[in-house]
């Protein structure tokens, strides 16, 4: 079992669901709640990394990060260094690559709740972020959990992206997936299982559950 590279992709999936709470959350509010007309053109965006290929997502980010990159330039300036190879580097990437994990299921979740709910709590005195998080944040609650679960998940499984911007570093960027190509290239196929399997299992427990505790939550009486 290659425990090096099963800490650093727990981090790495913690990490980037940490960031993405933080950052998806004002997004999805503002996709479920805006009549702008270029909302159609943001939320595309959002979701371009469900259609896009890993490796041409991973190109252009390898391209961005970059020494004459605009994220390269920008990272050389700031004395932070470059990001290719390193763990902040593929932090980034997955950050991009998970974010419609995360969006999309609070999206949902926040254009369900109920306007009336908001405009009573606005009667009663509740600012715009008192409001939000007393009454659309319990509410929201199944699609929190499914949104964190499903970028939790999501990001201990990524291979693509993480491998071009990454590469196979051990201790730095070498995660589960890439351990396991990496034991599959070399014919080491025992090793290989030791660490597919468990993510296999694990995997699945876990969306079982999630998705389960997400609908008991939903067909439960306001007050239950």
């Amino acid at each position: 079992m290659d425990w090096q590279a099963v800490e650093l992709t727990l981090r790495l999936a913690l990490l980037t669901t940490l960031i993405l709470l933080a950052l998806g959350t004002p997004i999805a509010w503002w996709l479920a709640t805006t009549r702008r007309p270029w909302r159609g053109l943001v939320y595309a965006l959002v979701a371009l990394p469900l259609v896009l290929p890993p490796t041409v997502l991973g190109f252009y980010l390898l391209m961005a990060m970059g020494p004459d990159g605009p994220i390269g330039v920008l990272t050389t300036s700031l004395g932070i260094g470059r990001l290719p190879f390193t763990f902040a580097g593929i932090l980034v990437a997955s950050v991009i690559y998970s974010l419609p994990f995360m969006v999309q299921p609070l999206t949902v979740a926040f254009a369900g709740v109920d306007r009336p709910l908001l405009e009573a709590s606005w009667t009663l005195g509740r600012s715009g972020f008192g409001t939000f998080f007393r009454v659309v944040v319990p509410l929201s609650v199944p699609g929190f959990l499914t949104a964190v679960v499903l970028t939790f998940a999501h990001t201990v499984g990524e291979f693509g992206v993480v491998l071009m911007i990454g590469g196979s570093i051990p201790g730095v960027t070498r995660t589960v997936s890439i351990s396991i190509y990496d034991d599959v290239q070399a014919l080491d196929y025992a090793s290989a299982a030791t660490l597919a399997l468990p993510l296999l299992v694990a995997s699945f427990l876990v969306l079982s559950i999630t998705y389960t505790v997400a609908r008991r939550r939903t067909e439960w009486p306001i007050g239950v």
